[in-house]
């Protein structure tokens, strides 16, 4: 055996993961093999701290509380708070909201001494998750505030809700992040409901308008304010949205009902009391237009009465299931905005942009203009791009991180590269293989296959002492590749790794003179010729006639 291949993959985020530093300029005629130092102090830093979050959680309760002790303190990494917002934004609302109400759950377990049946990098995902909702919440109560008017002193808008800014959780402790999240959510609470009893006041006084001089039918509508406002809140709870509650279907008349003035005038009112706070005017206006022309013809003319009560039960549900699909859609499209407009750091190479997605997302909530299927097409591509961008560099950096787990654990000098044509390249030499064998891996379109190499010292065919220690290295690489898997599996990476049978070790060069293709080598079962990488440097130089 000398070499095994894997698609590398990855389930739950480890959470102290931060963007690497961009690749150094490759110098192709540099010294090779510099050593371990080449993986870098951040790598192996964030290696120990994803090791500790993911270790699992023991039944033990003292055992949980330590666990859940250590996420508490952790810190989110960069990369992978971008990540998790990412995975955030292709969620439904209700996966969102469950993960809200996840999050709440294991804060009070820790609050009341109990173990966690979770991972750290669990209770980082729901954290992360519930705080995309949050924001999200956050950015949708400002565009309908925004939409609706300012006040200018009258009634002529709404309040101005008072927020506090994005919450963003990277660099923060997962208990720190708790805790502000609980603030965070409170302050959305209550400025949504706030904003919403303006909204629910504007319906009513539609209501008023359509009644001219009814003091009854204003007595009516106005004893259902209060429960209108308590029943929209209470269906905005993350339990509610968790398992999938909408607003209460409006009543149905009854017989008896349809042949008595004020029942039908009350029946009117909680019909129209089922509306959802964000109707649209028009509807409204049509409804309470519905409910009147009942009013009037009830006693003398039943039939009719109860004709006109279902046209108002189903402009209120026109209504509601329009005002909760806007409602959905500006929520979604404020998650897609933000994980979009997400910047790497400074220090790292920027992320793909993508203006054109970002345009109609913008114009939604400011506008309320739905987007076209061809734009949430877009913007759906956009995401995924962008989301299969940072996922290819996460599964590097953990690939690396790797890297530097096995040599701090086994010994050895190990690098880690980018040559052209490869994702990724990390070279790792055992303790006692000595500077002659070594175990190569690459990362090409997503394909991780590790090798076992031996440094060629010219052309020809290796000698049988040669292919003796060949044979033995790659007898102890399937050792060592189960090493490297359990590791990335530590790190938060599944490696379904299949082991190859080939002829025996692979020639080439540590360093960046070794820019070996393997899937080219193993394809062509090249071995026992080393590849003349000095031919590259001794280039012809012409000069008129002349050559050198």
């Amino acid at each position: 055996m000398s070499a095994g291949a894997a698609l590398p993959t990855l389930d739950l985020v480890a959470p102290a993961v931060a963007f690497p530093a961009p690749a150094p300029p490759v110098d192709l005629y540099a010294v090779p093999d510099a050593g371990a130092a080449q993986v870098g102090d951040a790598a192996a830093q964030a290696s120990t701290q994803v090791s500790e979050a993911a270790t699992q959680v023991s039944d033990a309760v003292s055992h949980g509380l330590q666990e859940a002790g250590q996420a508490a303190v952790e810190v989110l990494g960069t990369l992978s708070g971008v990540l998790l917002a990412g995975r955030a934004a292709m969620l439904t609302t209700q996966v969102l909201a469950s993960a809200a109400v996840r999050a709440a759950e294991e804060q009070r377990c820790l609050e009341r001494q109990e173990a966690l049946s979770a991972t750290a990098a669990e209770q980082w995902e729901a954290a992360a998750y519930a705080v995309v909702r949050a924001n999200a919440r956050r950015t949708a109560l400002l565009a309908r505030h925004a939409r609706a008017g300012a006040p200018s002193g009258g009634d002529q808008g709404p309040p101005r809700p008072d927020l506090p800014p994005p919450l963003d959780p990277v660099g923060r402790p997962l208990g720190a992040l708790r805790a502000d999240l609980a603030c965070f959510e409170e302050a959305v609470r209550r400025a949504e409901e706030t904003q919403t009893a303006w909204e629910i006041s504007r319906l009513t006084d539609v209501m008023d308008d359509a009644a001219e001089a009814d003091d009854t039918w204003r007595r009516l509508v106005r004893e259902r304010q209060k429960a209108m406002l308590a029943r929209h809140m209470t269906h905005r709870e993350p339990t509610a949205e968790q398992a999938g509650q909408t607003l209460a279907e409006p009543p149905r008349a009854s017989a008896d009902t349809e042949r008595d003035t004020e029942a039908v005038r009350r029946l009117g009112a909680d019909i129209l009391a089922a509306l959802d706070p964000q109707a649209a005017p028009a509807t409204v206006e049509l409804a309470v237009a519905s409910v009147g022309r009942a009013t009037r013809h009830a006693g003398e003319n039943p039939t009719r009465a109860r004709r006109h009560l279902g046209e108002a039960r189903r402009f209120v549900q026109d209504a509601n299931r329009r005002a909760r699909v806007r409602r959905a859609e500006e929520e979604w499209a404020a998650a897609q905005l933000d994980f979009l407009t997400r910047r790497a750091p400074g220090d790292a190479e920027p992320l793909p942009e993508a203006p054109d997605a970002e345009r109609p997302l913008r114009r939604l909530l400011a506008d309320g203009v739905p987007l076209t299927p061809e734009e949430r097409r877009l913007v759906e591509l956009r995401v995924t791009e962008r989301l299969t961008h940072l996922e290819a560099l996460y599964v590097r950096t953990q690939l690396t991180a790797v890297l530097a787990e096995l040599a701090a654990r086994h010994g050895g000098p190990a690098d880690a590269t980018r040559p052209e044509g490869q994702e990724l390249r990390l070279d790792w030499t055992p303790d006692g293989w000595g500077p002659e064998h070594w175990l190569r891996a690459t990362l090409v379109r997503g394909t991780l296959r590790i090798a076992t190499m031996y440094r060629g010292g010219g052309p020809g065919e290796r000698r049988p002492e040669d292919r003796a220690v060949d044979d033995a290295r790659c007898a102890e690489a399937r050792r060592r590749i189960d090493e490297f898997a359990v590791v990335a599996r530590e790190l938060g990476l599944d490696l379904d790794m299949r082991i190859e049978r080939t002829e025996g070790a692979l020639p080439g060069l540590r360093g960046e003179d070794g820019a070996v293709e393997l899937d080219e080598m193993l394809a062509t079962g090249t071995r026992g010729r080393v590849p003349d990488h000095g031919a590259t440097a001794r280039k012809a130089r012409t000069v008129g006639d002349r050559t050198r």
